[in-house]
């Protein structure tokens, strides 16, 4: 039987019956009186105020603790473009994720459509219903585009989970990485191995960070991105954003001398590239669910290992930073997300476990407790000093 043919006896089948979530009430409905305050005539009151003062909403709504989390189904996990449909298991799975790590309630919108346009107007029309807007597997270029067209239109943070959240979690383990082997991040050689919606996020949150841009190459299929290619967009910025040196060639001669590779593009790096890289090095090999480089292999070279599967050490996971982000910009009543609060959200998540780390132990367990607030806390006061907090 395939893996994915409905098997009653698997477990995993088994959880995914009915769904993962469900709506429940917050207040009593077992009189009269109950029904008359939570809904008609008394909830005529509370929409009266609102229409007077749209503001009201974060107090007596659900606005201020609920995100939606859209989809178009076009980049899901390591499955590509299944559609709407296929990808409600896992927005469901991200909004449960949202509620167990941080309190935040969150719905799963699943748009069928791939169009921009039609997108972003889908997105505007329901954003009254919520406080933030989580975009989670849209496929580059066209996630840039989203992104950049709701953050401006709407008042509330819009944040996409694929780019942003990885990126922030990737910054907190470099940090810690780079502390572990007393080095500092000004001084990394780095290659990303990706230019998509997560290589392009990687590399702008570094240098957010600290890494010097002349110190950083970027692979996309075709080989290393610089000013000798024909770019467009996010590629052509990114020329003219690293790769001081002026390099050209494949993966490989990005690594000659790198201290630092960071792989989100789910094509494989043979040994000898990695080989090549300066001792005492850091590989972060993040495809899922086969890495880049075996973590095995990748160790015989480099002093530290990380990966985006919970079966090896150092998972790097976006989970240990969205639950937070959101917690955070929602408490402050955020109108947007800015660099600032994600390179804080970075922060903190390397600070749970600045005391103890390890070289198989750079960032926290998803599963530790400590993360959320720690990030709640740090992203909503970067929120109030960027001056986009509301509260």
């Amino acid at each position: 039987m395939s893996s994915s043919t409905p098997d009653p006896a698997d477990p995993v089948f088994r959880l995914h019956v009915g769904g993962k979530m469900a709506v429940t009430s917050t207040v009593p409905l077992t009189s009269r009186e109950d029904l008359s305050l939570a809904y008609t005539p008394g909830v005529a009151r509370v929409c009266e105020a609102i229409a007077a003062d749209p503001d009201l909403a974060d107090t007596y709504t659900w606005v201020s603790h609920t995100v939606a989390v859209v989809t178009d189904g076009s980049a899901v996990l390591g499955l590509g473009n299944i559609g709407p449909r296929a990808a409600l298991p896992v927005m469901e799975g991200k909004a449960v994720l949202f509620k167990q790590f941080a309190g935040v309630d969150a719905v799963p919108v699943c748009l069928d459509t791939q169009d921009v346009d039609e997108i972003v107007a889908a997105v505007r029309a329901i954003a009254p219903s919520f406080g933030g807007i989580n975009l989670e597997d849209i496929s580059a270029p066209r996630c840039f585009e989203v992104e950049r067209r709701l953050d401006e239109a709407l008042d509330i943070p819009v944040f996409h989970d694929d780019q942003h959240g990885t990126a922030i979690v990737v910054l907190a383990a470099l940090r810690n990485a780079a502390t572990l082997l007393n080095r500092k991040l000004g001084d990394l050689r780095v290659a990303v191995s990706g230019a998509g919606a997560a290589g392009v996020a990687v590399t702008k949150m570094l240098i957010a960070g600290g890494v010097d841009p002349a110190r950083v190459v970027v692979c996309d299929s075709r080989g290393i991105i610089g000013r000798h290619r024909e770019l467009t967009g996010t590629k052509a910025e990114l020329a003219e954003l690293t790769n001081a040196e002026g390099r050209q060639g494949d993966v490989t001669e990005a690594l000659r001398g790198a201290d630092v590779l960071v792989g989100v593009s789910g094509g494989q790096i043979p040994e000898a590239a990695v080989a090549g890289m300066a001792p005492g090095g850091i590989v972060f090999a993040l495809a899922n669910p086969t890495p880049e480089v075996h973590p095995e292999v990748a160790a015989r070279h480099v002093a530290v290992v990380a990966t985006g599967r919970s079966d090896y050490p150092n998972q790097i996971n976006n989970v240990l930073a969205f639950p937070g982000v959101f917690r955070g910009a929602l408490d402050a009543g955020a109108t947007r997300i800015t660099d600032a609060m994600k390179v804080a959200a970075a922060d903190a998540i390397a600070g749970v476990v600045a005391e103890s780390l390890t070289p198989d132990a750079i960032v926290p367990s998803p599963l530790d407790p400590r993360v959320a607030p720690a990030v709640a806390d740090a992203v909503a006061e970067a929120a109030r000093r960027d001056g986009v907090a509301r509260r």
